[in-house]
């Protein structure tokens, strides 16, 4: 069967399903686990202004989200784990059999490396005598030039420390035990992960099959999408348009996903077969409960902008990487989301020292008249609160 729906109601689909529209439905620790295993990953980027990517994402979504949630699902209480999905990443720990072509993808690669089975045996003795280490404590010195694992590049000239944490935790052999800002420490994998996850065996027989699985998550993720390239199949080897193509035939054969016409979009969406609930609750063209939610940079909401262009007649660019006097707007802006539309950008610091939220700039989109001055105050106070700021305060300019 095959939906038709008004653009509004793809966009109410698409915000229902992210949990960023009407009740909140992911709710407190076991929210940020719920809205994880939905999405597959959640992407991890350590830059820190206003909090990282993850935490800003969950925020948006789970009712009393704070920082430690997600540090404690992480490294105590095990349930999320760290690695390389749609670039790096925050990924269920049951998935973990599932990345395991890709663990020996690393694995051959580091058989070719001459000598770094010595290195590897001395890192980790020095790990189980001094517990969870950085490559700036692990006492190997010197640099080299090979190629660290499938996470990072050491490139030349790299230290031998961190190559070789990095290689071994390519492998699976370490993890990531926690981190101090950006300094990762690395543990045994054995210490952490029970061993039924650990050994278990890659459940898909072959690529193909491996290739569908990724992109049923993919889709689950971003809710709602077409057949196209797309940023949001990044980081996917094998997945050649063909391929692409043959997986969304048999998805679509096999009642998996769902073909859907959108109004003014020439060729069909598609969204997981479990989502037709939300559809069918969209088509009854009720009054769905308004949130404004401030949204991440790399949020999987946003994976597909071009999409997001014509759904939402919204343009986004994350400028942190573009130079200063290319910027349209700020480094780091958030897409600010209100009920079913993004009518803005906001620019907000987190300034530690005096525990201040500082509003450096908002940008409305044409035509969104500011008359919910009290709404976006709502807002920016939940996210100060997230934060840990105590005050807000807004830049000169914007008082004037």
């Amino acid at each position: 069967m095959t939906y038709t729906l008004t653009n509004l109601q793809a966009r109410q689909f698409m915000l229902l399903k992210q949990g960023l529209l009407g009740d909140y439905k992911f709710l407190g620790k076991q929210g940020v686990v719920d809205f994880v295993r939905q999405a597959g990953c959640i992407q991890f980027d350590p830059v820190d202004v206003c909090g990282k990517n993850a935490e800003i994402t969950l925020q948006s979504r789970v009712k009393g989200f704070t920082k430690k949630m997600l540090d404690d699902l992480l490294y105590q209480d095990r349930q999320l784990f760290d690695y390389l999905d749609k670039q790096l990443a925050i990924i269920p720990i049951s998935d973990w059999p599932y990345f395991e072509r890709y663990r020996e993808v690393a694995r051959k690669s580091a058989s070719n490396i001459e000598g770094l089975d010595i290195l590897e045996a001395e890192a980790f003795n020095f790990i189980k005598a001094n517990g969870a280490t950085s490559s700036s404590e692990l006492p190997l010195e010197g640099r080299i030039n090979w190629f660290s694992g499938i996470h990072w590049s050491g490139g030349k000239n790299a230290s031998i420390a961190r190559s070789v944490l990095e290689q071994a935790y390519s492998t699976g052999k370490l993890i990531v035990h926690h981190k101090k800002g950006t300094r990762k420490y690395y543990d045994l994998a054995t210490n952490h992960i029970p061993s039924h996850i650990l050994s278990a065996p890659d459940p898909l027989p072959d690529d193909f099959e491996h290739i569908k699985w990724r992109l049923v998550r993919r889709i689950g993720a971003v809710g709602l999408i077409w057949n196209r390239p797309s940023d949001a199949w990044l980081r996917i080897p094998g997945l050649k348009p063909e391929v692409r193509k043959t997986i969304f035939k048999d998805l679509i054969d096999t009642d998996i996903i769902l073909s859907l016409i959108v109004e003014g979009i020439n060729e069909p969406l598609y969204c997981l077969a479990t989502d037709r609930p939300l559809i069918e609750k969209v088509l009854e063209n009720k009054k769905l409960k308004s949130r404004m939610e401030l949204i991440a940079p790399l949020d999987c909401f946003l994976w597909d902008r071009k999409l997001i262009r014509v759904l939402f007649d919204f343009s986004y660019t994350w400028e942190i990487y573009t130079p200063d006097h290319k910027r349209q707007y700020g480094a780091y802006t958030l897409p600010l989301l209100d009920g079913d539309q993004l009518i803005g950008r906001v620019q907000v610091i987190n300034d530690r020292k005096t525990k201040t939220l500082i509003v450096k700039n908002i940008w409305f989109e044409d035509g969104i008249k500011q008359t919910k001055k009290s709404q976006l105050e709502k807002c920016l106070r939940r996210f100060a609160k997230f934060n840990d700021c105590q005050t807000i305060e807004f830049d000169e300019e914007l008082t004037k």
